[in-house]
């Protein structure tokens, strides 16, 4: 469809498009931008970059939340300029390094809730600062820009330059740039600035693959290493193809502390596929998957003890899902993946009162499923505790949602062959109109 309309673009000639694209730029401030760029010579954009970027510093404005997701676009196109215009990569270095400077005046003028603007430094800056970095020769100045411009960071969009260090510096660069974080570090009196330079150390650390260093810091920066500073550590160790170290740190943690348990056991899985500890891998397997089963964490346990044993494991924990009388909507997933319709459907019917359709994210794949399948009793049950939550939370932006819900119900209800010992349709929708009458909003939309 593109391909189509760019040909019947180039079709219509030269003038048409200029004149198309004049009308348009005087209609639109981001189109004008966009056609400024095209018309203009490398050296006029760089001029419009560095207009802009003295207006950025300048900016007294402040941008409310829902004004961040324009202005972040008007950055990128002022990254944009900077893009078009120049070839020399120290130069589009220095001056992508100028943009990170207006961070005071951007995000110190700005509510960044949603993230937009933040994201454009830590991003798109980033992205176009490694093009020209990786391709300037001079490392040394590089180092110095990114250690000057890291002497502040008030915002957190800067150390996004120290976070790709490999992309653009050699080891030997790094590892002086490490050596002037440290000397910083040293010379520090406030706590929380100390542990700006020695996170930054440990940044580089991880890059190079200089575990010790990274453990070192990281002990340097909070003293009492918590969980998930042993895991970091012992993530860092596995990367520097320390496993048995990496085993070593992770050994440290309580077995009784489930914080971060996911992670700790995915880097157990390949900790002990490298060592050849076959046993405990499969041990570890195991635990992942009936943490969570799902295809993916069948697979992963497949990989380990055979995939001649599927069978076996989907029978044998299909077993173990409908013994346990508390509701998982995991498990229900899981017998649907495999393609057990039967037993997910008396699985959900024997635990309707545990149906909960606040957690919208897990019902609905589970009542489409059922519906797609031609399950319309089962679907009921989870469309009902859908409807039920939307119309006791009476948020009417999500009523369009409720009535969708409440519509399938209706359609349903003509497929359904035996109610068993569940509420009709009819007596169902009667109570609705008992409880829920006043919402006048929901129902004018249903009747519609």
């Amino acid at each position: 469809m593109d391909k189509n309309r760019k040909q019947r673009f180039i079709g219509l000639g030269a003038e048409a498009l200029a004149d198309a694209l004049q009308k348009l730029a005087g209609q639109d401030e981001a189109a004008n931008d966009l056609v400024e760029r095209m018309i203009a010579a490398p050296k006029e954009n760089i001029k419009r970059f560095k207009a802009k970027l003295s207006g950025l510093k300048r900016m007294r404005r402040f941008i409310r939340w829902g004004e961040s997701a324009g202005f972040a676009r008007e950055l990128e196109a002022i990254l944009e300029d900077l893009k078009a215009g120049v070839e020399d990569a120290r130069t589009g270095a220095e001056l992508v390094a100028a943009f990170y400077e207006t961070d005071k005046g951007t995000l110190g003028n700005c509510d960044d809730s949603s993230g937009h603007v933040g994201d454009v430094f830590r991003y798109d800056a980033r992205k176009l600062f490694v093009s020209f970095a990786s391709r300037c020769d001079d490392k040394e100045w590089l180092a110095d820009i990114v250690f000057k411009l890291n002497m502040e960071d008030d915002y957190g969009v800067r150390d996004s330059l120290i976070d790709c260090a490999v992309e653009y510096l050699p080891e030997p660069a790094i590892c002086t740039l490490i050596d002037r974080f440290q000397i910083a570090a040293g010379k520090e009196t406030d706590e929380y600035r100390k542990r700006h330079w020695l996170s930054l150390v440990g940044s580089l650390a991880r890059q190079i693959k200089d575990a010790l260093l990274f453990e070192k810091t990281r002990i340097a920066s909070w003293g009492k290493l918590s969980t998930a500073a042993c895991v970091d550590i012992a993530r860092v160790y596995l990367e520097s193809s320390d496993a048995l170290t990496a085993l070593s740190w992770l050994e440290r943690i309580p077995e009784k502390d489930t914080f971060q348990a996911d992670e700790r056991d995915k880097l157990l899985l390949e900790i002990h596929g490298r060592l050849g500890n076959l046993g405990k891998q499969a041990e570890v397997a195991w635990r992942i998957f009936r943490r969570h089963r799902s295809a993916d964490s069948l697979a992963e346990l497949l990989a380990v003890i055979g995939e001649d044993q599927k069978e076996q494991v989907i029978f044998s924990e299909s077993k173990l899902i409908h013994k346990n009388r508390t509701l998982s909507y995991s498990d229900a997933a899981f017998l649907i993946e495999m393609g057990r319709m039967d037993e997910a459907e008396t699985y959900l019917l024997d635990r309707i009162d545990q149906l909960n359709g606040d957690f919208y994210g897990s019902l609905l794949p589970l009542a489409e499923a059922m519906e797609a399948d031609g399950r319309p009793l089962p679907a009921t049950v989870l469309y009902r505790a859908l409807l039920d939550s939307i119309l006791r939370r009476a948020q009417t932006k999500t009523y369009q949602h409720g009535v969708r819900y409440l519509k399938k119900l209706d359609r349903l209800a003509m497929s359904v062959p035996d109610w068993r010992d569940i509420e009709t349709h009819s007596a169902y929708l009667e109570m609705l109109r008992q409880v829920h009458g006043r919402k006048s909003s929901f129902w004018s939309r249903y009747e519609k």
